[in-house]
């Protein structure tokens, strides 16, 4: 019977002739989450034998990884913020970029803070479910179009024990405001751009998450203005960026209802999260409620 090490080899041959790069990386987390162990015990076990169950299951994974299928959806499973979330292909995976956002926000409310937030396109829930846990004091919604979506961001509420209130609707539709924060990770891929993406990403997460429409800007067109609507005097509008969307948004942020507009880079170079804050109404002072110190 094989060895573990014999077979960890094997799969990464495998995976290797499919193009995956770190094949033997990927072979290792896939059995390591098969087996509900850590990669430190696969390599202090390596003449362990699986049994004929663990077997076929974890090569069944191999397979699907090596036809391209991103891991996540695999294992059921992405980490997002020091959490585990479920995914589903009805949900795009989180990505480190989004966490950027949830620090953006998180900036902008006092931890005792009783501010209403509301996250559009909420997809699995890790934005709205994050701010929730990290913010208890704060009344948090989300809202998707798709109800396969929904049903994840619950279950995953449900599991980390994070109050949200979940909604159906295009984008602000559903949601009556006033809010202090709206966060949002929209689609804003161009079509053009589809062909560019990675094969996992072009091939397996949702489409109607990741395209905007044929110039990618669509979706902050319709809801920069919606937000502007919906946020209080001096709340804050928190937006996920393409790595060419700044310059598209950056004039819609020009509007007269908004200031301390601010672009945010990520680890590459690029502006990746923007944040403006609703003006008040001349004559109105901030009062300063939801604000960080």
């Amino acid at each position: 019977m094989p060895t573990l090490r014999e077979r960890l080899h094997q799969a990464a041959a495998t995976l290797e002739a499919a193009g995956v790069a770190g094949p033997l990386r990927e072979a290792e987390a896939l059995l390591a989450r098969r087996l509900g162990r850590d990669r430190a015990w696969l390599y202090a076990h390596p003449e362990a034998a699986l049994t004929d169950a663990e077997a076929a299951g974890w090569e069944a994974w191999v397979r699907r990884r090596a036809a391209g299928e991103p891991p996540q959806y695999i294992a059921g499973a992405a980490e997002f913020y020091g959490r585990e979330f479920r995914v589903t292909p009805a949900v795009l995976i989180p990505r480190p970029e989004t966490e950027l956002l949830v620090a953006a926000v998180l900036e902008r409310v006092a931890a005792e803070a009783a501010a209403r937030i509301v996250d559009v396109g909420t997809g699995s829930g890790c934005i709205a479910i994050t701010l929730a846990l990290e913010r208890p004091r704060a009344r948090v919604s989300g809202v998707d179009r798709s109800a396969a979506a929904l049903a994840v961001a619950r279950e995953n509420a449900e599991r980390l024990g994070a109050r949200v209130d979940f909604a159906a609707g295009d984008w602000l539709a559903p949601a009556a405001g006033p809010f202090d924060v709206i966060a949002s990770n929209p689609p804003y891929v161009s079509e053009a751009e589809l062909p560019a993406l990675a094969r996992e990403v072009r091939e397996h997460e949702p489409r109607a998450a990741l395209i905007a429409g044929p110039h990618g800007d669509e979706v902050y067109r319709r809801l920069i203005p919606q937000a502007a609507a919906r946020l209080r005097p001096g709340g804050w509008l928190a937006l996920e960026l393409g790595y060419q969307s700044a310059e598209q948004v950056r004039p819609l942020l020009a509007a007269p209802e908004w200031d301390e507009v601010e672009f945010r880079r990520d680890a590459q170079g690029w502006e990746r999260v923007a944040t403006a804050r609703r003006i008040f109404p001349e004559g109105i002072a901030p009062p300063g409620s939801c604000a960080a110190p």
